[in-house]
């Protein structure tokens, strides 16, 4: 692979973890209120398991299993 890619896949990398990280806290903010909308917290929710899903595959690029 080459370096920019590399360099390009850890920035993006650290930018949905960075965002995962703040969707952690709105979700937690939200369901802390009393009367919640719970739609928008499911939202919430699933954007922040798409956003894991795909740093489980820039991370599975970044650092391939590689079985000795």
């Amino acid at each position: 692979m080459a370096q920019t890619e590399n360099d390009a896949l850890r920035v993006e990398l650290a930018q949905l973890r960075q965002e995962h990280r703040d969707l952690d806290v709105a979700v937690e903010a939200l369901a802390a209120t009393s009367n919640y909308d719970a739609l928008q917290l499911q939202r919430l929710k699933k954007k922040k398991l798409m956003i894991k899903d795909r740093i489980a595959v820039l991370e599975d690029q970044l650092f391939p299993d590689i079985i000795a």
